[in-house]
């Protein structure tokens, strides 16, 4: 996971037209108030088409009529736009502005959120303008398997868990669930994450094999859920055997 953190002032309109009176168009603009609005990331991100290492960031813009400009600035602590240079840019991209309801203060959302993306949206009086910000989970999240798979063998689990929801190499899942289980993780739970694992697969007898020792398991446990998903599963699997 990326932390993503946003510190900005929030100025207000106060009646006063704001794009275009206020904050020129075509003029390099703080993005807010005071300090230049600092963008803080734990671990690289993609923010439109090009990604920013792990650190500090100043976000400037440059307002438009038709467009606006966004630029990623290496120069984190500047006091405004005062000292700005453009060789310290990590990227910059343009974006078309939105009409929107009026917005008294300046404000900085996070909208659209996924497990691996989201959309930052910037409004203030009738304007918006969004971009995309897009992580790198698996590289975040293999570090921390690497690292956490000095077993016990819960983590491989997890790490098994983590693959099979992202669809992402069911072998390497499938190796992972096989570790936890030879590791003395034997629960009706795992076998029930093995069983779907290897449907995946394709291989429809052997998860029949694991479900139905699943539901051995679930049942002296008294948990009917997993009996009753089991069940449901194999019934499915019965059927593709068919075919």
């Amino acid at each position: 996971m990326v932390d993503v953190s946003i510190t900005y002032s929030r100025p207000s309109a106060k009646g006063r037209k704001v794009f275009g009176d206020l904050v020129p168009y075509d003029k390099l603009w703080r993005t807010g108030a005071n300090m230049a609005t600092k963008l803080t990331v734990s671990d690289s991100l993609k923010i439109a088409h090009f990604w920013v290492p792990k650190g500090e960031y100043a976000i400037f813009t440059v307002p438009g009529q038709l467009e606006w400009v966004v630029i990623i600035s290496k120069q984190a602590n500047l006091s405004g736009t005062n000292g700005y240079k453009d060789s310290e840019d990590v990227g910059r991209f343009k974006v078309k502005p939105q009409s929107i309801p009026f917005v008294e203060t300046f404000t900085i959302n996070f909208a659209n959120l996924t497990t691996q993306s989201a959309e930052m949206q910037l409004d203030w009086e009738n304007t918006r303008i969004t971009f995309p910000i897009h992580s790198e989970p698996d590289r975040a999240v293999m570090k921390n398997i690497e690292t956490a798979l000095t077993i016990p063998a819960r983590n491989y689990y997890q790490a098994a868990n983590y693959y099979y929801e992202i669809d992402k190499d069911f072998n390497k899942a499938l190796e992972w669930i096989n570790m936890a289980i030879s590791n003395n993780y034997e629960r009706y739970w795992v076998l029930r994450l093995k069983s779907l694992i290897q449907a995946k697969l394709g291989d429809y007898k052997g998860a029949i094999a694991t479900a139905e020792h699943s539901i051995e398991l679930a049942k002296k446990d008294n948990d009917d859920a997993y009996v009753k998903m089991n069940e449901e599963s194999i019934a499915t699997w019965k059927k593709q055997l068919k075919k």
